[in-house]
């Protein structure tokens, strides 16, 4: 999207970005990840054993070099809610948090574009047909924007620690609401 700055992604560093990861999961707008009220220690804690599977990665997207989002990626098959529908070959998982908004402001587009990017590098590895994503079911805004980003409402489910949506993207549909183009950079 022209004029929208640079998005780049790169996996979290378990250390390195705890205090920005610790300080988004925290506030009120990011009830539904479910990590209020940890503390630092806890939350660094749960991102080093992330780091440590080979089945689940986390990552932060940036905006011209500043933190604007937390996403995370996982097998289904090597995950709880792998237990709780159907699992197809080349289904792949995502989370995803938008950060506070940056110094400069919101720009137009700025989720869409956030999550176009970051579908577009999920997608970017070949044999992920289906791609997944489980919000909790009282999270209407983000469940409204992945359908609005193409993905289609499943069944819910429960979870050990939310009750959630099940939203389907099947990667031909590409997303018809989000804005573009808009390119990514992984950086390692």
């Amino acid at each position: 999207m022209p004029g929208f700055g640079r998005v780049t992604i790169r996996p979290v560093d378990p250390v390195a970005d705890l205090d920005t990861i610790h300080s988004w999961v925290g506030q009120e707008r990011a009830r539904f990840w479910g990590m209020r009220g940890l503390d630092r220690e806890r939350v660094g804690e749960i991102y080093a054993y992330l780091d440590s599977l080979d089945t689940h990665h986390a990552y932060l997207l940036r905006l011209d070099g500043v933190p604007v989002a937390l996403f995370q990626t996982y097998q289904p098959e090597h995950d709880p809610v792998g237990e709780c529908y159907d699992v197809r070959p080349g289904d792949f998982g995502i989370h995803l948090m938008i950060g506070p908004p940056p110094p400069d402001g919101v720009r137009p587009g700025f989720t869409g574009t956030l999550l176009r990017v970051f579908l577009d590098f999920v997608l970017s590895t070949p044999g992920r047909t289906r791609i997944l994503a489980e919000p909790d079911a009282r999270n209407e805004r983000a469940i409204a924007r992945l359908v609005g980003a193409g993905f289609v409402p499943g069944p819910q489910i429960d979870l050990p620690e939310k009750r959630a949506q099940l939203l389907f993207l099947d990667p031909a549909t590409r997303y018809p609401a989000c804005p573009g183009p808009a390119t990514a950079e992984e950086n390692s």
